[in-house]
């Protein structure tokens, strides 16, 4: 997935806000806690998200995904890849991060950003 693409796919959902961090890191965050990171023009062999801990290794295991690096702890992965997932399924894995993310937020911020 594009940076565009990605940009269309989030920017609908309650709360999300874009910024460019450590130069370079295009990072989409929901309440101030980031869900999905990618260097900024450069397609999903660079994108990083979130995942469910019980799915971590699951596709740590399918080639071209790894951990993402500096955030492999809290179970987010990279796709080194394009091909690594269809683009369906990393739609999907998107906003299952966004979920994630948006589900540890405070009842406060959860009603706030509730679709």
């Amino acid at each position: 997935m594009k940076t565009a693409a990605v940009r269309r796919l989030v920017s609908a959902w309650p709360g999300v806000a874009e910024e460019v961090k450590w130069t370079k890191i295009l990072v989409f965050s929901v309440g101030g806690k980031m869900f999905c990171a990618m260097h900024d023009g450069i397609e999903a062999r660079n994108l990083a998200f979130k995942v469910e801990t019980a799915r971590f290794l699951e596709f740590t295991d399918r080639p071209g995904i790894v951990p993402a690096p500096f955030l492999a702890r809290w179970h987010w992965i990279s796709l080194n890849d394009a091909q690594a997932l269809p683009e369906a399924e990393t739609r999907s894995l998107i906003r299952r991060s966004y979920e994630l993310v948006r589900g540890k937020l405070s009842r406060k911020l959860q009603r706030e950003f509730a679709d």
